[in-house]
């Protein structure tokens, strides 16, 4: 460790760490300078300027998030002119947004509005131009309104250098700066893949996730469907957060809310979670058996699917065939579950509480449908899930718990774990072991694919042979994984791969963070994490394979893993895919979207 540094902070003297920045250093000293556009996952933009202080021998202001401390070094935080500049700062950023606080997704929960509270602005001063821009309401995931748009860069950054997509960008100069795709292109037809990590790192409303609660409210309210609804591992690990509580399983109470709100079944996607280790783990087995394509890969994240249409399509045949575990229980929800009840499947809505804003990209891909039908009807986020129970007027911290229904609605252990990183490559593990030596795995938790460091690696021995597999969480380490796959292709033999920070844990459409804290926050996403984990260890049942419920489905309706009703309901396929008006020399083997 480096010798620490004398600085001086408002007249007292402190010593620190040295090569960080004066933000840095005020942070761990319990000095809260005010900030827009830092990000302490992201590249330093030093744009917004809101974190000025004054520094002895300088001339200006300087920008806290980016300037070093040094030995000795004289720092004023909060001076009389420091608070009039931030407050000038922040009223010029407020005077150019829209007047529609309390109307607002973010109300309450905005960067800005906080911001602009902490700094005293208590009237509008500035008048002028503003600029106006059209919501794009293109896509069926994410909402991208310009209008409420501060430039702090944080989308740009996380979309290039997190996630690797280089779907935005600020285009054109001065006060007609805006951040848009290339091209202006709508979201729907740009390289967006729906992950909504922009929607967490934005400060304001820019980024949205597509609402449909209103729509989910008035078939809530009729008598001519059949209501069912899943719901994701990670959903009850994040919910309890938009309720004001740390992370934590809360899935009795989620069981017990979606009654309230009128759902006349509640099923559990750690079921088809189960169900999805079964039809991956034999996919595999059966590759590697019969020199089929390896490295297998998941296809469990609907955001990498999508990048892996646009970006890498000559690794689509790497690609496991099976469909998500919410696009299995739709299924199973209109088939199975249809017969056994004797409901007309057409009878049936179906929705998913998902952690993620991409499923609901996934749930409209014509390429999931079957027998004429969508699996799931709509999906809505843990976000939007949320806001309809506090709008229900519901007591969710409150409530009783309750179970979810059969015959969908029992899981392992295994199933619980899909909702942080690395935890489907140990669920798969756990039956592909058993299955394919016909030993009981003994040790079951697999560390080394926990964790959220970005790329992980591993191997086990299965009857003599080493079984090389690999974990990549977030589009930016699944793109340097495949990287590595393309001039090494007999490196692996299974790889996982989640679009999100932390897998679904620290998906799109997770709660805001709370007041005060830092959207993604790796503690944040390490305790979602350890409430599956926690939820695994609790269950009597820990491997996919031993879950009754799942038996007694092949049994009675799908054969066996991978037979012809297996494959017509739980699998798909994928083709490559470009934006509007790009078209390839070989254009036959691309599909325009």
């Amino acid at each position: 460790m480096s010798e620490k540094i004398p600085i001086f902070i408002n007249d007292k003297e402190y010593n620190v760490e040295p090569n960080q920045t004066i933000m840095q250093a005020a942070d761990t000293l319990g000095f809260k300078i005010p900030r827009l556009c830092y990000h302490p996952k992201l590249s330093i933009e030093g744009a917004c300027r809101v974190c000025i202080v004054e520094v002895e021998g300088q001339r200006n202001f300087v920008a806290s998030c980016a300037f070093p401390v040094s030995p000795g070094m004289k720092i004023k935080t909060n001076t009389h002119a420091v608070r009039r500049a931030r407050r000038d700062i922040v009223e010029l950023i407020v005077d150019n947004h829209p007047m529609d606080c309390h109307t607002c997704e973010r109300d309450g929960n905005c960067e800005l509005q906080r911001l602009a509270a902490a700094t005293g602005i208590r009237a509008r001063h500035f008048e002028g131009q503003r600029k106006r821009y059209d919501e794009d309401l293109s896509s069926v995931s994410v909402i991208r309104n310009p209008e409420k748009c501060i430039l702090c860069g944080r989308c740009v950054r996380m979309c290039s250098e997190k996630q690797q997509v280089h779907n935005l960008t600020q285009a054109h100069r001065g006060f007609n700066t805006v951040v848009m795709p290339a091209y202006d292109l709508p979201m729907a037809e740009s390289v967006c893949t729906a992950c909504g990590q922009c929607i967490n790192v934005c400060p304001t409303a820019a980024f949205l996730e597509k609402n449909y609660t209103q729509e989910l409210f008035e078939q809530l309210n009729g008598t001519d469907t059949v209501k069912v609804v899943q719901f994701a591992p990670s959903v009850r690990a994040a919910i309890g957060e938009a309720f004001n509580l740390p992370p934590q399983n809360m899935e009795g109470q989620l069981v017990a809310a979606l009654r309230k709100l009128g759902f006349d079944y509640v099923f559990d996607t750690q079921f088809s979670a189960d169900l999805t280790i079964m039809e991956e783990a034999s996919e595999f087995l059966e590759r590697f058996q019969n020199k089929g394509k390896l490295p297998m890969i998941t296809s469990c994240s609907s955001a990498w699917m999508k990048c892996l249409e646009q970006f890498y399509p000559d690794l689509i045949d790497n690609v496991s065939t099976c469909k998500s575990p919410m696009s299995m229980q739709g299924a199973m929800t209109k088939t199975y579950f249809a017969d056994k009840m004797g409901i007309d499947p057409k009878k049936i809505y179906s929705v998913a509480t998902m952690c993620c804003t991409a499923k609901k990209y996934e749930a409209a891909r014509p390429e999931l449908m079957f027998d004429g039908m969508r699996g799931v009807d709509v999906v809505v986020t843990t976000r939007e899930i949320a806001w309809m129970i506090k709008s229900a007027g519901i007591d969710f911290v409150n409530i009783e718990p309750e179970k979810a229904d059969h015959p969908l609605g029992l899981s392992s252990g295994a199933g619980a774990i899909f909702g942080a990183t690395g935890g489907v490559m140990e669920a798969a593990i756990r039956t592909a072991y058993e299955l394919y030596t016909g030993q009981t795995l003994v040790d079951i938790e697999v560390e080394g694919v926990r964790g959220l460091k970005g790329i992980k690696e591993g191997s086990l021995k299965m009857d003599g042979h080493d079984i090389r597999v690999a974990v990549a969480h977030g589009l930016g380490n699944a793109c340097k994984l495949l990287d590595v796959v393309r001039k090494d292709p007999d490196r692996y033999h299974f790889i996982e791969i989640m679009g999100c920070p932390g897998g679904c844990v620290g998906g799109g459409g997770q709660p805001y963070a709370a007041i005060n804290t830092i959207p993604l926050d790796d503690e944040a996403l390490t305790q979602r994490a350890k409430a599956l984990y926690d939820l695994d260890r609790g269950k009597t049942i820990r491997r996919s394979h031993d879950n009754p419920d799942v038996q007694k489905l092949y049994k009675e309706f799908l054969q066996h893993p991978l037979s012809p009703v297996s494959h017509k309901y739980l699998h798909t396929h994928y083709k490559a895919k470009l934006p509007v008006g790009i078209i390839p020399k070989d254009a036959k083997n691309f599909e325009v979207k």
